[in-house]
């Protein structure tokens, strides 16, 4: 697909580091399934990945986790 930031380059498959905050709590997920554009190195996640990483944020700030670093895994 066409990279909406920088309208050059197309993305390619790749990882990415998403860092999700809220309140009291830092998650940052590394090795995250992306596309990433070969121009600008915009990340962009899917629908799924995303509220997968959503859910798991949810799950640790229920815990009461402050911060944590994580590496991805599919469900």
């Amino acid at each position: 697909m066409k990279c909406t930031i920088c309208n050059q380059g197309d993305t390619r498959p790749g990882t990415a580091t998403v860092t999700l905050t809220r309140e009291s709590l830092t998650l940052v997920v590394k090795d995250v399934p992306a596309q990433v554009c070969e121009n600008c190195g915009e990340e962009y996640v899917d629908e799924g990945t995303s509220q997968q990483l959503l859910d798991t944020a949810e799950d640790a700030a229920k815990a009461g986790v402050q911060v944590d670093a994580r590496e991805y895994t599919a469900a």
